[in-house]
């Protein structure tokens, strides 16, 4: 982690500059990427503030506590920090796409639930259709190229989903929705 440290209107002491880079180190444990840190120590008056900026994978984790003491103000600012950082990475565990498992495992589990279900029930298995609207030629063209047995696409003239296939006489079929 790069750490800079800033002082204004204090005099910077090395032990309050290791005091912040050591608590700010902490939060590499939940980082699996490097991840830059700015922190400013200022002091007005009685007022000690520790304003601390840090960025995680492209986004800005800020805090800023104010309190008597600078170190208290670091501790508690590093507590925000933390904080928000969790926050941060929980909500990308939770955002990822759909289906967030690996081809891999998706194969060991097809096949543990076929032989788990051997003999009972047919097995289902996923098609997907093809998202761009075509006419019937284009299709069965998209159909002889693929090598599948059937296609599932949207009809460019009639916007309804119909359905290609090859026949065993060795011609195509097509099933179109009745109106």
């Amino acid at each position: 982690m790069d750490i800079t440290v800033t002082f204004r209107h204090i005099e910077p002491t090395e032990s309050l500059k290791t005091y912040a880079e050591d608590k700010l180190s902490k939060i590499n444990k939940y980082l699996d990427s490097a991840a830059d840190a700015h922190v400013v120590l200022t002091v007005e008056k009685f007022r000690h503030q520790a304003d601390v900026m840090v960025s995680v994978n492209g986004t800005l984790v800020k805090a800023v506590e104010e309190t008597g003491d600078m170190y208290s103000a670091i501790d508690q600012v590093m507590d925000k920090i933390e904080k928000q950082v969790k926050r941060h990475l929980s909500k990308l565990r939770n955002h990822r796409p759909e289906n967030p498992k690996s081809e891999d495992t998706l194969e060991t589990e097809e096949t543990d639930e076929v032989s788990a279900f051997a003999g009972e029930e047919p097995l289902i298995e996923i098609e997907k259709m093809i998202e761009k609207p075509m006419d019937p030629e284009e299709a069965a063209m998209q159909l002889s190229i693929s090598g599948q047995e059937f296609l599932v696409f949207r009809n460019a003239k009639s916007r309804e989903i119909n359905v290609i296939y090859k026949r065993g006489d060795g011609n195509l079929g097509l099933i179109e929705p009745a109106n």
